[in-house]
């Protein structure tokens, strides 16, 4: 389908794009995998796209003793190919190979699929789970925001007309944490009809801590399971503390049932995705 009619403007300075932004009707363009679909198919219909493509520092990528810092601009590509990741942030690139296909990765942003907010979007789920910030900046100043908080529901967050997210910053990872990550969708590269991504830490008495245990694709919008979170904190994590937590978030979630999978079929493959991808951890 054509796109609908609408101007477009490529400010050189972030303090550019939000004034543009702040007249209201407008949208921000980063790889547009999302946007030009969706205005495709006049679900969205913006009178002015602002381009970020020329704003300089939205594409960095930090490592550092604090964490990963991911700029708004950053591809899924730029994270594949980024070797520090690998140790700094192994879930991240686990759920990035996730991600449609390797066309798509090529423009992907990760400010953009955050600001669309897909319930069962790879991204949204590990920035829940890992507790980030969602650094954000408009007319008004600059914000940081929790990344519980930024996600209100399916297509929905915190972010006003006229803000931008230029960067996302996950803590710091150290290197003997356990972790484990698995979705399915009906074809390789689709949504996740549900997805799971967890963590953990290991006590010298061999006990997890710290337990991180978040779902997405089963839900409204992504968030973390407490519940099985609990199960496994304090115990070793062997077979059978990974089945009671697994158990938990499979009786905790709410999913939502469509014509892709009935709400019971989600529920169970939360628990079984868990399972095997706490599973893996040990390995």
């Amino acid at each position: 389908m054509k796109l609908p009619l609408f101007e477009y403007a490529a400010p050189a300075s972030l303090a550019e794009a939000i004034a543009l932004l702040s007249r209201g009707n407008a949208k921000a363009l980063a790889g547009g995998q999302s946007l030009i679909p969706t205005m495709a198919f006049r679900l969205a219909t913006p009178s002015l796209l602002v381009d970020l493509r020329n704003i300089k520092g939205l594409d960095g990528i930090d490592v550092g003793p604090r964490g990963v810092s991911l700029g708004a601009r950053v591809r899924w590509r730029d994270i594949e190919d980024d070797e520090r990741l690998r140790t700094a942030h192994p879930l991240l690139v686990a759920a990035i190979a996730h991600v449609a296909h390797y066309q798509i990765r090529n423009r992907g942003t990760v400010g953009g699929s955050l600001a669309h907010a897909d319930p069962a979007a790879e991204m949204p789920g590990i920035a829940v789970t890992c507790n980030a910030d969602i650094v954000l900046a408009g007319k008004n100043g600059t914000r940081t925001v929790k990344a519980k908080d930024f996600f209100t529901g399916a297509l929905s967050t915190v972010l006003a007309d006229d803000e931008l997210i230029t960067q996302v910053r996950l803590p710091a990872w150290p290197a003997t944490r356990r972790w484990g990550f698995g979705e399915l969708a009906r074809r390789r590269g689709d949504f996740a009809i549900a997805g799971v991504a967890a963590f953990y830490d290991v006590a010298q008495d061999g006990k997890a801590l710290n337990t991180h245990i978040g779902v997405f694709g089963a839900c409204s919008r992504p968030h973390r399971i407490a519940e099985a979170e609990a199960e496994l904190d304090g115990r070793v994590p062997d077979a059978d503390a990974i089945r009671a937590a697994a158990f938990a978030a499979e009786e905790t979630v709410d999913p939502p049932g469509d014509l892709h999978a009935s709400a019971e079929y989600r529920r169970s493959l939360v628990g079984t995705l868990l399972e095997r991808a706490l599973l893996r951890s040990q390995r």
